[in-house]
């Protein structure tokens, strides 16, 4: 199969490291939300936590686009079709409007239900209600900003995203010391100022990206790309986004089940479950980042024919993210009883901590196989089955043995779970890959841009429609 002559293949480092950047400040800015808040008041850390979780809910919406638009425009890059790109990322704005508009109006009409299913404390509704409604215009710019990073980075321009966000993230959080904290004689407007900086933060972050848009890759949007989303042209992004999406509502829910069973076995181990978590938190952006990477530089290498590349470039991330997580999460394990210090005293829950970050030495190998190349199914056009083999693995194994682990085997029976979880998704995305069964798909993804290519455009749009 021929190459495109002008193909170049991307870097796995040049890709990989901002975005680990990236991540790095994303946990680091709720991390410092959270202490800011704590510093408020008990209960508007409270409607913080939980707002959060409603958050990250509505964020699958967000990431159906971010997942489906990267992987769409790295392959139509890859197969040199820049004209088929260009549209990609137009329609990026477009629909990028419409999933912004639905989660807004999701907080605004429908806070009242989200806080009574959450079984919110009454002292934390009246903060935790006029937070989401702040935030209801917030999540518009954070959709905006998510594609045009996901745009940007399929386009390698991954320094430029990483700079965005340095910049997005740096501003929301002076701004939030001062909107939330006061200064002298003010005394701020507590949680509120969080979700006005948020707000303001995200809007420079937008303008940053119409900036990088113009000047690195050459696309300055009209106004009717804001609103315009030709269903035709919206439907590849879909198809590779949607499963996406469905394997993370599963792993959610199937996560919130152990996070029940945990919440059985006391505060003990409710707290122990929390901290060493969040301590996980900074290995998890090594192999999610990574595999990020090998998904952009898959795309592309798909989209060119060159599945011999792609099949190496992935075995190589797997490699480096054996060693970087792995490297991570035994440092973590071995400083255990001081990283734990950081958040308690007691000692039967720095103990059991410690236990849990030695087990978790095996969970983060487990969960490189897994996020690395479930990543690379998708951008090869390999859908079906990871999502398929995830689900299945989530329901049956997160889910319903966590549930009955937890009642068995206490908090370390759960964790034993989390990690056969990972391994046997692994295992599986791992094999599917070392014997290429995902080819068959990979070039069907090739003959379906070739008939793109061929194709003239869509008329209809979402617009018209309504």
């Amino acid at each position: 199969m021929s190459v495109p002559s002008t193909y170049t293949r991307p870097s796995l480092n040049r890709i990989a490291v901002p975005i680990v950047g990236e991540f790095l400040l994303g946990i680091s800015v709720a991390m410092a939300g959270l202490f800011m808040a704590s510093h408020t008041s008990d209960a508007a850390a409270g409607a913080f936590g939980l707002t959060q979780q409603v958050q990250e809910s509505l964020a699958v919406i967000f990431r159906v686009l971010a997942i489906g638009l990267g992987v769409v425009v790295t392959q139509k890059l890859g197969r040199n079709n820049t004209g088929a790109a260009t549209k990609t990322a137009f329609l990026a704005l477009g629909a990028s409007t419409w999933a912004g508009v639905l989660a807004a109006l999701c907080l605004l009409l429908g806070h009242s239900w989200i806080l009574d299913t959450l079984n919110a404390p009454q002292e934390v509704v009246p903060l935790a209600t006029a937070y989401m409604m702040l935030l209801a215009p917030a999540m518009v710019l954070e959709v905006y900003n998510l594609s045009m990073a996901a745009v940007l980075r399929a386009h390698l321009f991954a320094k430029e995203s990483l700079l965005v966000m340095v910049a997005m993230h740096g501003s929301h959080v002076l701004l939030a010391w001062l909107l939330m904290l006061g200064l002298g004689s003010w005394d701020g407007w507590g949680l509120n100022g969080f979700a006005i900086a948020w707000l303001l933060s995200r809007a420079f972050g937008l303008m940053m990206h119409l900036y990088f848009w113009r000047t690195r890759m050459h696309l300055v949007p009209d106004t009717h790309h804001w609103w315009h989303t030709p269903i035709a042209s919206l439907m590849p992004v879909l198809r590779v986004g949607l499963p996406g999406a469905a394997v993370e509502f599963f792993y959610r829910v199937a996560f919130m089940v152990s996070i029940s069973a945990t919440a059985k076995l006391g505060v003990a181990a409710l707290a122990t479950h929390s901290y060493t978590l969040q301590t996980l938190k900074y290995v998890l952006l090594i192999s999610l980042s990574i595999g990020w990477a090998c998904e952009i530089m898959v795309g592309r290498m798909v989209g060119a024919g060159q599945f011999k590349g792609a099949y190496i470039v992935v075995l190589k991330g797997v490699r480096s993210g054996i060693i970087a997580s792995g490297t991570l999460v035994l440092c973590a394990a071995i400083a255990s009883p001081w990283l734990m210090t950081l958040f308690t005293n007691d000692p039967s829950i720095i103990r059991m901590a410690q236990w849990l970050l030695w087990m978790s030495v095996l969970l983060e190998l487990g969960r490189v196989f897994n996020l690395v190349v479930i990543g690379a199914l998708r951008a090869s056009g390999d859908i079906h089955y990871p999502v398929v083999a995830s689900i299945t693995s989530l329901v049956f194994i997160l889910g319903v043995g966590s549930y009955w682990f937890g009642q068995w085997f206490g908090l370390y029976g759960i964790w034993l779970i989390y990690i056969l979880d990972e391994w046997v998704r692994g295992v599986l995305m791992w094999r599917r890959w070392r014997t290429k069964g995902w080819i068959s798909n990979a070039k069907k993804t090739v003959r379906q841009l070739k008939s793109d290519a061929t194709q003239p455009p869509p008329i209809e749009t979402l617009r018209e429609l309504v």
